[in-house]
């Protein structure tokens, strides 16, 4: 449990870190394959870039007892993470309705962006209703699909150590990243 959550925690970190690449490089040289997003949507792209890396990085420290014990600490991250997934969710659907791709990238980043905001806003309902063995399940929920941020990248490796570009991988990514994550947690959730 202790190296699954310090695995998860390290490559959150690492992936939210690299996420502002484009506050050096700029937004086409860090996402060359995603200029007509950028061109098309450049405040959704901004607001979704900025930050789910900030709900990676908040979202994967939550979990450690330490945290949770601090409970004012764990409250104002909580929120923090709240409103991240909000701002990032809301502005990753606005994105995902023009994903390169085609139809099949196109609905599955969609609902990902759906999946990942109403996951979260439950998990945050049963806080605030103090059920927190159901806020508990559901920020298992929620969290795997924030992950989906580094899951895609570990699929997206392999595919274009295969020869495929963003875009051709596209189709299998935006489904990838996410689902197997959720088949996880539930996974989890049930044991």
């Amino acid at each position: 449990m202790t190296l699954v959550r310090i695995t998860v925690t390290t490559l959150s970190l690492l992936i939210a870190l690299a996420s502002y690449r484009f506050l050096a490089l700029g937004l086409p040289q860090s996402f060359p394959e995603m200029l007509g997003q950028i061109e098309g949507q450049r405040l959704a792209f901004l607001l979704h870039i900025s930050f789910a890396p900030v709900a990676l990085a908040i979202g994967a420290v939550q979990f450690f007892p330490r945290i949770r014990r601090r409970k004012a600490l764990h409250r104002w991250l909580g929120r923090i993470y709240g409103m991240a997934i909000l701002i990032s969710g809301s502005a990753g659907l606005v994105v995902a309705l023009n994903a390169a791709g085609g139809p099949s990238a196109r609905l599955g980043f969609a609902l990902l962006a759906l999946v990942w905001v109403a996951t979260t806003a439950n998990a945050i309902r049963h806080a605030m209703a103090r059920r927190i063995s159901a806020h508990r399940r559901w920020m298992v929920y929620a969290f795997a699909l924030t992950f989906a941020g580094v899951t895609l990248r570990l699929y997206l490796v392999g595919f274009m150590a295969a020869g495929l570009t963003y875009t051709e991988a596209s189709p299998f990514l935006a489904w990838l990243c996410w689902l197997p994550n959720l088949g996880l947690a539930w996974w989890w959730d049930r044991r």
